[in-house]
């Protein structure tokens, strides 16, 4: 399969319209800890995540930090550089090293006017994105913080050996900072639901040991 077939913003559109994105764009490194974009940089393109785990996130004035999501190989940002001028929305750091396929806005461009159907087929799977997104910003509003912490182990969390688990290694500031709490409430949550034998903490990687309660 070609390797941008398996990117949801690009499900549906022909093989070989991909193959020639793929001849326009370049596969950017990033070593652990450096910045990728800024927030209110020039955007003009997008970046797809081949290998390596990044973190897109914004910051306030006074320097606090929230999480906006997490990037793993397939996952992608920038998206709405391809369709507008407009800077960039958030920063992106890499947390491992990172290779990231940097598809630029004049090669989709030149994508949809050469073939119009792909226009749609992209905007729709970008209406899909939108309203995930839409999700997200109905949890951090309308569900306590306990509830967002459950909706991100559920995301994150992958069977291994029988057992839900979530892999990547997570402090409690990077939890407090992907559901908008304090770190203080973050750890009297995770000490409840280990003394209550919902999860295990070992080796810097959380265990589902039960499906986790609807209230806390």
């Amino acid at each position: 399969m070609h390797f941008l077939e398996q990117i949801d913003l690009f499900e549906g559109v022909e093989t070989n319209r991909l193959e020639m994105l793929m001849d326009r764009s370049r596969v950017r490194s990033f070593a652990a800890n450096s910045i990728v974009v800024n927030e209110g940089d020039e955007g003009g393109s997008l970046f797809v995540v081949q290998n390596g785990s990044l973190k897109a996130f914004l910051t306030d004035d006074a320097g606090r930090e929230v999480t906006l999501s997490l990037l793993d190989p397939g996952a992608y940002f920038g998206e709405l550089a391809l369709l507008d001028d407009a800077p960039r929305s958030a920063s992106v750091i890499a947390l491992t090293r990172s290779e990231l396929l940097q598809v630029p806005r004049s090669a989709f461009l030149e994508l949809i006017e050469s073939h119009p159907p792909s226009m749609s087929v992209v905007v729709r799977n970008l209406v899909a994105r939108i309203r995930a997104l839409t999700d997200d910003v109905r949890s951090l509003a309308l569900v306590d913080v306990f509830g967002r912490i459950a909706r991100v182990f559920n995301r994150l969390a992958v069977e291994k050996d029988g057992m839900m688990t979530i892999e990547r290694r997570l402090t409690q500031q990077d939890l407090a900072n992907m559901v908008g709490a304090s770190r203080e409430m973050v750890n009297r949550i995770l000490r409840d639901l280990t003394a209550g034998g919902y999860i295990e903490i070992e080796h810097q990687r959380i265990l589902l040991k039960r499906k986790l309660p609807h209230n806390w």
